[in-house]
């Protein structure tokens, strides 16, 4: 049976990660301003997906893909410090915006905001290293069926990780109206953001942990 330490350990983990400035978190912001909580909810359908990947191929042990095939590991992680920078650089420039500013963005359907939230997802190596190092330390083989207490492991990730997105969501209009009112804050929340996702792409970029 799965010890609630390891419940909770996995929740805090969870929580600190999702809480971090990243690509999911900026996906999902700017198209809830840009186009409604249904939007933003849409994606979220996406991210979870993409969740539900990652989950699932490291408990059936296809992440041993990453541990034998290094490269491949290499490719995951630079496509997405290169998504980071790319957020980074878009926020800091010369008239850049801060992604809880409105903006004039064409609608998309809701089957291209699913399939962005997904590849969103599928290319942030947070997921990945969640997967594939964290919630694998919380597992214990005397505590039954290791597959079994990895995906319900993961699902308790998950729970968290929709959770706090949802509220995230939820919440973006109303954070968007208050900054909007306060052009000084609205500066320094993009200056603040655009430093740390560039900050995270250069740690990630250049961090030479590999999947063990």
């Amino acid at each position: 049976m799965i010890s609630f330490a390891a419940l909770l350990g996995v929740a805090a983990v969870a929580l600190g990660m999702v809480l971090t400035p990243g690509p999911n978190m900026m996906y999902l912001v700017s198209r809830s301003i840009t186009q409604g909580r249904r939007a933003g909810v849409v994606s979220l359908g996406g991210v979870a997906i993409g969740f539900l990947v990652y989950l699932t191929a490291a408990n059936l042990g296809l992440s041993v893909i990453f541990v034998h095939v290094p490269e491949a590991y290499v490719v995951v992680k630079l496509a997405g410090a290169g998504y980071l920078g790319w957020l980074a650089v878009k926020t800091l420039r010369p008239g850049g915006t801060s992604v809880f500013a409105p903006g004039e963005l064409p609608v998309d359907s809701g089957r291209r905001l699913f399939t962005m939230g997904l590849l969103t997802n599928l290319l942030n190596p947070k997921a990945a290293i969640m997967y594939l190092s964290l919630i694998p330390q919380f597992v214990r083989p005397g505590a039954g069926n290791v597959m079994v207490q990895g995906f319900v492991l993961g699902g308790v990730q998950i729970a968290v990780s929709l959770a706090v997105n949802l509220a995230i969501i939820s919440a973006a209009g109303t954070i968007a109206v208050f900054l909007a009112r306060r052009p000084g804050w609205l500066r320094m929340q993009r200056y603040v953001m655009g430093t740390v996702l560039g900050a995270l792409a250069l740690r990630l970029a250049t961090d030479r942990a590999r999947p063990a």
